[in-house]
Formats: structure tokens, sequence, C-alpha cells
């Protein structure tokens, strides 16, 4: 019975990972013509780029008080915090028992992550070149690497955290994550090292992974005779609550 629970357990990973592979990637392809278009189309888009860069550029100059802030603020919600926040939060879920959910969120952060490193690369937009810029950042424009990680971040880490919250917790979640979103997005751009466009893409990225991602394992929970449950309320794993419970 051991072997044949092993060898069951070992076919549930490698369908989760299956999944969570093929959902990942159909994303990515959907979102490089999107991406693209975004980029090279000659759109009004592009004149509220321009528009928004040198009416934020001014007020940055003349606040820099404020300026100072939005960096701080930037720094401490970008990318690298967000990934240190995920993997600590991981092998907490490994120590408690749940590997699977632990590796969604590694996975999801990965993938997304890799995605937009990919289409920095495909679409080779230049940065804003603004006279005297308060703030430089290294590398490529589109899409912008602190919003598509601020929401990768902040959407995983909500949809760990849900199973674990009351509903008015649940709210107070989301609204927390949106307000995260929305102030890292906004710093880049009145610091003058993305456009709008950038940021608007990261960020629409980064949910479309996350939903995707989040889809993918409740389909492989649902293969597993576990009852259906909706992810933006509930969580991915409700019932990883009772595990880390039982664990304790």
């Amino acid at each position: 019975m051991r072997n044949e629970d092993r060898s069951t357990s070992s076919g549930a990973d490698r369908g989760l990972g299956v999944r969570l592979g093929v959902t990942s990637l159909a994303v990515g392809l959907a979102m490089i013509p999107f991406t693209l278009l975004l980029a090279v189309a000659k759109m009004p888009v592009n004149r509220l780029d321009a528009e928004v860069a040198e009416e934020l550029h001014e007020y940055a100059h003349a606040n820099p008080a404020v300026t100072r802030v939005l960096i701080v603020w930037t720094d401490l919600f970008g990318p690298w915090p967000w990934r240190v926040a995920v993997a600590v939060f991981a092998a907490w879920l490994v120590y408690k028992g749940a590997p699977r959910l632990a590796a969604w969120a590694v996975t999801t952060l990965i993938v997304g992550g890799l995605l937009g490193v990919a289409l920095k690369v495909v679409v080779a937009r230049a940065r804003p070149h603004l006279p005297d810029p308060v703030a430089l950042a290294p590398g490529e424009s589109f899409p912008s690497g602190h919003a598509l990680n601020v929401t990768l971040g902040a959407g995983v880490v909500v949809l760990l955290l849900l199973p674990m919250l009351p509903r008015w917790g649940r709210r107070v979640a989301w609204v927390v994550a949106a307000f995260l979103v929305l102030s890292v997005g906004y710093t880049r751009i009145a610091l003058g090292v993305h456009w709008v466009s950038d940021v608007a893409a990261g960020t629409v990225l980064g949910a479309a992974v996350v939903a995707a991602t989040a889809a993918a394992f409740e389909t492989w929970r649902r293969g597993q005779g576990r009852r259906p449950a909706t992810p933006l309320t509930e969580g991915v794993e409700p019932e990883s609550v009772k595990v880390t419970h039982d664990q304790s």
C-alpha cells in the first residue's frame, strides 16, 4: 500500500507540474502579441505616455521631499523583497506540510519573472529620456519589472493568506494588495523610469500569470477529488489551513 500511495502522490505531483507549466506557457503566448502591439503601434497611448511623464517629472523636481519618499517606497516593494517574501512563505508551507501549495507560489513568481525578462528583450523599448532625471534604472523599459513583480508577489501572498483570514480580512487583503500595486506603479512613472504603458503592461501580465496558475491549481485540486473552490475568495488551497493546523 505504501508503494501505491507513493506512486499516486508522484503522479499527482507530475500532473500538477504539467498543468502549471502548460497554463503558464499559454498565458505567455497570449500576452506576447498584446505587448508587442501595445509597444510598437502608433496609438494615442504614446501621447499619453509623453504628457504624463513630462508632468510628473516637473512635479518631482518641484517636490524633492515627495520624490525621496517615492524612491524609498519603490525600493521597499521592489522585485527582490517580493521574491524573498514568497520564498520564505513557501519554505514555511513546506515545513507545515503543504509542498504543492509552496510549489504553486514559487512557480508563479518564477514564470512571471521570466516572461517579463523575455518581453523586455523582445520589445527592447527605451526608457524615458528626461532632462535632469531624478532617478535612473538599468535595462529595457517594457514591461515594468517593478509593476510585474508587485502584482505577482501581492497576488500570490494574498491567495496564500485568504484561507487563514475571516471574510472581512479577505477584503482588506485585496484592498492592500491593490494599493501596493497601484502605488508602486505610480512611483515608476513619477520617478521617470517607466512610461504609463510599461506599468500597465507589467500589471496586466502579472495578473494574467497569477490567474492562470491559480486556475491550473484549482483544476488539479478538482482532479484529486477535492471540493470546488473559488480562489479569489477562498485562496488557491482552502484546505491548507487544516494541514498547517494539524502540523502545529
